[in-house]
């Protein structure tokens, strides 16, 4: 099994909340009344199917074979005003970056961001009310209650977005999963061959004084990749949710830095102009085999305003540098 096979950032699931119990029409009777009011309590609300956010869970795996979800019904009402039961709630662990989305319209929902974070997806239907609401001094013994609501039942998508402080972007082979694995604790598959990453691989990189950073090699940007082709926009969403951008042209490139930087810009751009108005920085990898006279000469190829840097994932050149301009940007 590969490693990123269980890596599931897409399930589509049916969600059936419990029907409300009903009320009851009971009328008061004991040895010392044959002829009582109403007292008929109220049904039971049927259960919600919620979802809450749990850092223990980095992908939506767990319910990948959960087809449908179904919570309880609710409990009808009883005599002397008992109440029913409330039907039990389901409650969906989530990874943080959680998107709920109606199957049938598209519609985002909301979005699960923080850990015990709870949010109703498909509420349960209200419970009936009991004979002893409808009492009126024309009523005095109704001998009517109300059903309980149905529940809801709706196929819902849940997507996660992939919450990680720093994105690398770059084409395939531009060595993303080289560094990931430099400078963390992540064993990403590598292979000098273009799609070896094919999930996003999450990595925590150590900082000095025991700072930390999540930084996620997002699978490689292919022209053409925000009209869908290739890997495409599976992909792209996972780059929305991170606060920093480091793009990366590898030195042996054919084109020119320039070239390469504005193609991968182009993509994040159709895909999403936001993309835009995060930090980015940028990365001249497998630098090692360069001179100085060659870096001098493509370092006037960078284009204007964006911080650089040529590192090598191999030698380890400037990649202490590196974290040290990533760590500014992400807390300007």
């Amino acid at each position: 099994m590969a490693q990123g096979s269980n890596f599931v950032d897409y399930v589509k699931v049916c969600c059936r909340s419990g029907h409300g119990g009903a009320g009851s029409a009971h009328l008061h009777r004991d040895k010392f009344t044959a002829k009582g009011g109403p007292d008929g309590g109220d049904g039971g609300r049927g259960g919600h199917i919620m979802l809450q956010g749990s850092t223990q869970h980095w992908t939506l795996l767990h319910l990948k074979y959960r087809k449908h979800i179904i919570a309880e019904n609710g409990q009808p009402g009883g005599s002397t005003l008992k109440t029913g039961a409330t039907g039990k709630d389901e409650i969906l662990e989530v990874p943080l970056g959680t998107v709920a989305k109606d199957a049938e319209t598209g519609e985002v929902l909301f979005e699960i961001t923080r850990d015990g974070q709870t949010k109703i997806l498909t509420p349960g239907g209200r419970g009936g009310l009991g004979n002893w609401h409808f009492k009126s001094s024309t009523v005095q013994t109704p001998r009517h209650a109300q059903p309980g609501m149905p529940g809801k039942e709706r196929w819902i998508i849940l997507e996660l977005k992939v919450l990680a402080d720093v994105g690398l972007v770059g084409f395939p082979n531009a060595g993303k999963s080289t560094l990931l694995s430099v400078l963390s604790a992540a064993k990403p598959e590598i292979a000098d061959y273009p799609f070896t990453t094919l999930v996003p691989n999450l990595g925590i990189v150590s900082y000095r004084d025991n700072k930390s950073f999540v930084m996620a090699d997002i699978p490689g940007i292919i022209e053409g990749a925000s009209e869908g082709k290739g890997l495409g926009h599976r992909f792209l969403r996972h780059i929305e949710r991170n606060s920093v951008l480091l793009f990366m042209v590898p030195a042996d490139t054919d084109r020119t830095i320039e070239e390469e930087y504005n193609i991968l810009l182009h993509e994040l751009t159709a895909y999403n102009p936001e993309l835009l108005d995060k930090p980015k920085l940028l990365a001249i990898t497998k630098s090692d085999m360069l001179d100085e006279q060659l870096e001098s000469e493509m370092a006037e190829q960078v284009p204007q305003g964006i911080p650089y840097l040529f590192i090598s994932s191999v030698t380890g050149k400037n990649i202490q540098q590196l974290k040290d301009m990533i760590w500014k940007a992400i807390n300007e």
